[in-house]
């Protein structure tokens, strides 16, 4: 974040990532509506984009191409941001991604440190997206599985700036590659809180999930996040199953907002109306000496 004045302020970030689908229209609007989140997640909005892309030129048709930029043109547009252009190199593999700049409110500003004791934690996207993609690149997972996850990973966090801007909200961060888990230890700390949350209360894709994670679809990364989580979360009552699904590294996951008791149900309503994913309540914020997660079933 760079502060212009007393009222404003720019959000820079970038982010990209080889294909995780195969349909290249699909892949290039999640890896924009990825890239575009970390803007939404402090409760700024778009303004410009730059495309960056990596390409075996000799591996990847001319069209292919035009497909990947065009999913990610139009998630730009959805979001009325503006792409100025770009810089493309030749890779092994392909990349595609985006750096945004954003304008947020100083005063405004969504943070992962201003979580309180009392706040309720809200999530706006079920979760699972990196068991079904591991389930996808296998061949196990079913066609409308990946036709569901595809729309999740492409659905724009654009709820933040307005809850943000509305005051109703200080503390919020996206759900990617470290999971539920591994994003909300960093709110604690960063905080100075722990939190509980119930397994059985965090929204899932589908029940499929839970079959795909019993024919061991769990990607690198995940299996690394639940090993990482045993340092800070007391497991009461979650099943196998719930530990991995809690820790899945996920991509263009939903927002996890810290929200103050006083404001969930305007928070709520506003999710509602804004036609989000979910605005599942799945645990509140407490009053900790250590970062801990709490997690019963």
């Amino acid at each position: 974040m760079y502060r212009i004045d007393r009222n404003r302020a720019l959000v820079q970030t970038t982010d990209f990532f080889t294909p995780i689908v195969d349909d290249p229209f699909a892949y290039g609007q999640i890896a924009a509506a990825n890239a575009l989140s970390d803007v939404y997640a402090m409760g700024g909005r778009p303004l410009t984009a730059l495309n960056l892309m990596g390409i075996p030129a000799e591996l990847l048709p001319p069209r292919m191409i035009q497909l990947i930029l065009r999913g990610g043109a139009g998630k730009i547009k959805e979001a009325r941001c503006v792409l100025l252009g770009g810089h493309t190199i030749r890779n092994p593999e392909p990349i595609y991604g985006l750096a945004v700049t954003g304008l947020v409110s100083p005063q405004r500003m969504l943070t992962n440190a201003n979580a309180r004791p009392g706040d309720v934690l809200v999530l706006t996207k079920p979760i699972g997206t990196g068991i079904i993609t591991t389930g996808i690149k296998r061949g196990l997972s079913s066609s409308l599985l990946e036709r569901k996850v595809i729309a999740i990973m492409a659905k724009l966090n654009s709820a933040g700036p307005e809850l943000a801007e509305r005051g109703l909200i200080k503390a919020a961060v996206d759900v990617t590659g470290f999971g539920l888990l591994g994003h909300l230890a960093g709110m604690c700390r960063a905080s100075g809180v722990a939190a509980e949350i119930s397994a059985d209360s965090v929204p899932v894709i589908s029940a499929e999930v839970f079959k795909l994670i019993a024919a061991g679809c769990v990607p690198g990364g995940s299996r690394d996040n639940l090993e990482f989580a045993t340092s800070f979360t007391e497991w009461v009552g979650a099943t196998p199953a719930q530990k991995v699904l809690l820790t899945d590294a996920q991509t263009s996951g939903g927002l996890l907002l810290s929200v103050p008791r006083r404001n969930l149900k305007k928070v709520l309503n506003l999710l509602k109306l804004r036609h989000e994913l979910c605005a599942a309540v799945i645990g509140k914020i407490v009053r900790a000496k250590k970062p801990k997660i709490r997690v019963p079933a």
